[in-house]
């Protein structure tokens, strides 16, 4: 039995009152399963860069016994080189959930509505929900677009993925400047978690506008799904409130092998751009092969895909899918239950997940 039912039909005495009406993220599958084709959580299909685990085994003496450095200052230093900001401008934490967590504590507690996407990343609302603020979502138009001039009016934040998430499609920077400079007096946050896949970071927007915070996770381009790092970039003032936020939760969130992790990560430039090109090139020959079998496929600019087949089942799809050993993610959320969100992965991934649903589809 999933953990998530087991909270939804439980109630302890023991429980603070608000914990009960809580509704939890619900996390992609992690199956064990041997011969398995993992297409649904967009993890990199290709490992970190060999200088990542240089590092990590460079901390495995009794060092360990010592707690990390609370800021995280080299992962700063290094993140700050990357984007051109200073270290005054980056937030670091255990995984870009847990940033996005502290900056709906420290930057959208107003008491007034966040707006975001109808069709987004599922997290927000529970956010929302776990420190009782009001979320807006704001429907996407017919294409599953984001429209820069619906995020108007008296708001308590704004936050939305770029690209967006199930959907992959990338908001240009010219719309994202359109809705910071309708919303002065509101932080609007820019989830990153894709960009690196075929999008313009909005950090280059930082500067000019005290409002913005954008935020990054290793887990994706960087191939650090399992080693937890994520940031925050913005003005000072912004990162102060989630540094005082951190350290009123826990002033250690990421320990010395992440920080050395992340750290190497940055400073190999050369491999993450070659793995980042190397999902972009199977995701051009993945979305073609799949109009090709008669799949409506949304223009992605991360590493995935978002599809429909006009004449089958997309719950159907999946479960045949699954019966062959290829896991995809299938949301049941209106608008989007017909589709299917496929992770890129290598070509042979690829291939497998092609073979399998030409089977499906021919029977």
């Amino acid at each position: 039995m999933s953990p998530y039912f087991f909270w939804s039909i439980t109630v302890s005495r023991f429980w603070s009152p608000f914990v009960k009406d809580l509704v939890p993220y619900v996390p992609g599958e992690q199956p064990k399963l041997d011969n398995l084709v993992k297409l649904n959580t967009n993890e990199n299909p290709y490992g970190p860069s060999p200088k990542v685990i240089e590092a990590i085994r460079a901390q495995l003496d009794d060092s360990l016994r010592l707690y990390p450095a609370p800021n995280a200052d080299d992962l700063k230093q290094a993140i700050a080189a990357r984007y051109g900001v200073n270290t005054a401008q980056v937030f670091v934490g255990n995984g870009s959930d847990e940033v996005l967590a502290h900056l709906f504590n420290a930057l959208f507690q107003h008491g007034k509505p966040v707006l975001m996407p109808d069709i987004s990343y599922s997290f927000y609302p529970v956010y929302c929900g776990l420190y009782g603020i009001e979320a807006k979502p704001l429907p996407l138009d017919e294409d599953f677009r984001i429209r820069p001039e619906d995020y108007r009016g008296e708001n308590g934040g704004i936050i939305f993925p770029n690209p967006n998430a199930p959907t992959g499609i990338l908001l240009p920077l010219d719309g994202i400047e359109q809705i910071l400079q309708a919303n002065p007096d509101s932080v609007v946050v820019v989830d990153e978690a894709y960009i690196d896949f075929g999008g313009e970071t909005a950090i280059t927007l930082v500067d000019r506008y005290p409002n913005l915070l954008v935020t990054q996770t290793l887990s994706k381009s960087r191939s650090l799904a399992g080693l937890r790092v994520g940031l925050a970039v913005g003005h000072a003032d912004l990162i102060e409130a989630l540094e005082r936020i951190k350290n009123s939760f826990n002033s250690y969130p990421l320990d010395r092998l992440a920080i050395a992790g992340a750290v190497a990560a940055f400073e190999d430039q050369a491999w993450f751009e070659e793995c980042c090109n190397r999902v972009i090139d199977s995701r051009r020959a993945l979305s073609e092969s799949l109009a090709g079998l008669g799949f409506e496929v949304l223009p992605s600019a991360a590493n995935f895909v978002m599809a429909r087949h006009p004449q089958r089942d997309a719950a159907e799809l999946a479960a045949g899918l699954r019966e062959r050993r290829v896991i995809v993610r299938h949301f049941r959320q209106p608008r989007i239950d017909q589709h299917l969100r496929i992770t890129v992965g290598t070509p042979e991934q690829n291939r497998q997940l092609l073979t399998a649903l030409g089977e499906l589809l021919k029977g």
